[in-house]
């Protein structure tokens, strides 16, 4: 009998939810409006976080640029996280959750789908990391056993990718065949394998796995 292969969206979403719930840095942000993807190698990159809007939430810029809406179910995505192969081969649950805390960190504290001016690794440097290592310290100790369990999962999972990925803001009128709006025709869940470190996994509760909705 084949393994199911567990919806690590719902995983991504969940931590998100609890992030925002246990940690008032970031009760701006909201699940719902972030959509995570899976994608290719970049460099030594786990993750990125892409912005979706220009400054007020505006799909239009002062220029003319458009930059394509994403909506999934009906609403209207504010920024897309990627996670990349390094995310899920050989990362600890730890190191997974710090990866999108790191992510969630660049966004605008208005949550416009703009990313903080104050929070790019240009304007900070070292100083990023310094920043954003207490707030995981604080937030790992009020992580869930069973959201880590997840994040430590070794194996096939289902995760969202772009069957045809969303491209840069372009000026209407130049880019006749430029797709206007994505929505959940251009993803499909495909098959990613994760492989946790054994000596980093989470230690698995007695009872049977933990559920994340």
């Amino acid at each position: 009998m084949v393994p199911s292969r567990p919806n690590f969206n719902k995983t991504v979403r969940a931590l998100i939810r609890d992030i925002a719930a246990k940690l008032p840095e970031f009760a701006h942000v909201k699940a719902g409006r972030i959509l995570v993807v899976a994608g290719e190698a970049r460099r030594a990159s786990r993750g990125t976080v892409k912005p979706l809007c220009f400054r007020g939430g505006k799909c239009t810029d002062r220029t003319g640029r458009r930059k394509p809406v994403i909506r999934i179910r009906g609403r209207r995505m504010l920024y897309c996280i990627t996670l990349r192969p390094l995310f899920f081969r050989g990362s600890s649950a730890q190191a997974r959750v710090e990866t999108l805390l790191h992510e969630l960190f660049h966004m605008s504290r208005r949550f416009d789908g703009t990313l903080h001016s104050g929070r790019r690794h240009a304007v900070l440097g070292k100083d990023f990391a310094r920043k954003l290592r207490p707030l995981l310290r604080r937030y790992l100790k009020l992580c869930p056993p069973e959201l880590l369990a997840a994040l430590a999962h070794t194996g096939e999972v289902r995760v969202l990718q772009w069957l045809e990925r969303p491209g840069p803001a372009y000026v209407p009128g130049t880019h006749r065949r430029a797709r206007k709006v994505y929505t959940e025709d251009q993803l499909y869940y495909g098959i990613s394998r994760m492989v946790t470190p054994k000596a980093t996994r989470a230690p698995r509760e007695s009872s049977a796995r933990a559920k994340v909705h």
